[in-house]
């Protein structure tokens, strides 16, 4: 069984309009931008960065907004909610923003004895906030939603899934116990890692076959202190079977990734270097930063990429 893993590193989506995703992330969600680069291999389009003060993982949502991307399809294979944490009480707030900002889909439920609030992205994306002990997080302050209500980071996130019993398999093997079952949703927890620690399988056995599109997950990550702890993961995947990339060089973490039974593009990144590597924290996510290999085409891709705001 792999020890190394440490909880949730990021999830990535894709989206269609870069400025209304950066506005969604940052104003109405209240989340810093902590990174404005680019997709390593389309840098004709942006990968954007959001979460707490210095993107710390475990908090951290990035995007690929393709522009006039076609929404994607709901489904079986995908990752189908992300969840972030919110403090005790802090709900009613979120009810109220979201709805005055628009916020599609808005359902307060409960799960597992949590008290959840279920809302769309601007292409569909399926979020929740969960109210959730701090665990020593705090939110970014740096907008009008106040430090009792602000996301902490990630919660966790809930797989969609037609048969979820090789995933939870996985699960297992990665550091993940079976923790309780409500239906046809069964939660995996791993202990001792980062607050971003619980996954969600849900069977939905007649569903179709999600298609991927603006608004989906790209890939779902998990975090590792550092490189060797990385390459110990990769071997331990491998020797079971699994088919997985070499170590990829993503400047701000170190990355490798392999599918998943359920369809599900899974990613083992590094904690470090982190997001300061290139900026001083005071100005994250401000500059456009770029792969070294890309710098001699700067002016050309900045004339490519649409203005997002602040």
């Amino acid at each position: 069984m792999i020890k190394e893993i440490k909880g949730l590193h990021h999830v990535t989506s894709m989206a269609g309009d870069a400025a209304e995703n950066n506005a969604f992330f940052t104003q109405t969600l209240g989340l810093r931008r902590v990174k404005k680069t680019v997709n390593f291999d389309a840098p004709e389009v942006y990968h954007l960065y959001y979460g707490d003060e210095i993107g710390t993982p475990g908090s951290v949502m990035t995007y690929f907004p393709f522009g006039n991307m076609p929404n994607g399809r709901r489904g079986t294979g995908e990752v189908g909610t992300t969840e972030f944490a919110v403090p005790k009480g802090a709900l009613p707030f979120w009810k109220e923003r979201l709805g005055k900002y628009g916020v599609t889909g808005l359902t307060e439920n409960r799960y597992l004895g949590e008290h959840r609030l279920q809302f769309n992205g601007p292409d569909g994306d399926g979020f929740a906030l969960v109210e959730s002990a701090e665990r020593g997080r705090k939110p970014w302050t740096g907008t009008d939603v106040p430090e009792d209500a602000g996301i902490l980071g990630f919660h966790g996130a809930r797989f969609n899934l037609r048969d979820a019993a090789a995933t939870g398999e996985l699960l297992t093997f990665m550091g993940y116990q079976k923790d309780d079952t409500d239906g046809a949703i069964t939660r995996y927890r791993i202990e001792g890692g980062n607050a971003a620690d619980t996954i969600d399988l849900e069977e939905l056995r007649g569903a179709k076959i999600a298609g991927q599109g603006a608004g989906s997950v790209h890939h779902i990550a998990f975090a590792v202190e550092d490189r060797a702890k990385q390459l110990e993961v990769r071997k331990a995947l491998m020797d079971t079977g699994y088919q997985v990339t070499p170590v990829i060089d993503r400047d701000y973490f170190w990355a490798i990734y392999f599918r998943t039974p359920g369809g599900i593009l899974f990613e083992v990144a590094t904690n470090e270097p982190g997001f300061d590597r290139d900026e001083d924290t005071a100005h994250l996510g401000e500059a456009l930063k770029l792969p070294d290999r890309y710098e001699p085409q700067r002016a050309q891709i900045e004339g490519l990429l649409p203005p997002i705001g602040e």
